[in-house]
């Protein structure tokens, strides 16, 4: 732990309460940052941080939080805060600013956790590195809490939640083995900071089944899915659509399938 880094987890008073009361001040606290970010390129820190009591539950994917009048901590409505970041923004260059809050706030506990458990965020692999360290650097206040993620009932540990969060990057980047999911998660990241495009590609190959497994209807299935297909293709991919499916994120190669199997249907 970090001199002078509480053992216990502390997360913004924005995310607790009913669905409704989080769901007004999550917005709230997006457009202030929004305003303040618009102004001076900063953001504002969160007003008021209150201490989770060690054991409670942390709702971390919307999926599973059904008891909407029931006030408990909502860490996936950190989405809200950048809905309303956006609002303040007027369209005006929001990727940058959603990329500059992510990197703020990635400096906390909160901020590292959510970025690494959100399912719609960019996974390349130098994103998905600084998310794995960060959520490693506060690990032990992390686990202070359980977690309720996309099982309905079920409070898993702060291991139990990166597993089935992150195990992609674990599978891609560290597969086999029987160390604890925070070593192979702290090897994986080491492996994904020194990556080279052929150690990419590499990762993909290992994700490639799964993603084909869970890519839906494909016209050219047959083509998509031959690796010497793939290979020349990731070879010739152009840099930006190469950095997003670097990490091997087989979200991010479903995309990838489709966008082929889509040029194949315009020849």
């Amino acid at each position: 732990m970090d001199p002078g880094q509480s053992s216990s987890l502390q997360l913004p008073s924005f995310l607790h309460g009913t669905f409704r009361s989080v769901q007004q001040k999550t917005k709230r606290e997006g457009l202030r940052c929004g305003e303040q970010y618009r102004a001076g390129g900063t953001f504002p820190a969160p007003r008021q941080m209150l201490d989770v009591p060690a054991g409670e539950v942390v709702v971390a994917h919307g999926v599973v939080d059904f008891q909407h009048e029931r006030p408990t901590w909502r860490l996936y409505m950190v989405s809200d805060v950048m809905s309303g970041l956006s609002d303040a923004l007027d369209g005006q260059n929001v990727f940058p600013a959603r990329d500059a809050y992510e990197a703020f706030f990635r400096e906390t506990a909160w901020g590292a956790l959510y970025f690494a458990v959100s399912p719609d965020a960019p996974r390349s692999v130098e994103r998905t590195v600084l998310r794995l360290r960060a959520v490693l650097r506060f690990w032990e206040q992390l686990q202070s809490v359980r977690y309720l993620f996309k099982t309905l009932g079920v409070a898993h540990s702060l291991e139990e939640l990166m597993g089935a969060s992150c195990g992609w990057a674990m599978d891609a980047w560290c597969p086999g083995g029987e160390a604890s999911v925070r070593l192979r998660l702290d090897a994986a990241a080491e492996r994904m900071g020194r990556a080279t495009r052929a150690e990419c590609i590499e990762a993909i190959f290992r994700q490639m089944p799964l993603a084909l497994a869970h890519a839906g209807k494909l016209n050219h299935r047959d083509v998509v899915a031959d690796p010497s297909f793939q290979r020349e293709r990731l070879n010739t991919l152009d840099p930006w659509s190469f950095e997003r499916v670097s990490g091997a994120c087989p979200s991010d190669l479903i995309w990838l399938l489709h966008n082929w199997d889509y040029e194949l249907g315009q020849q």
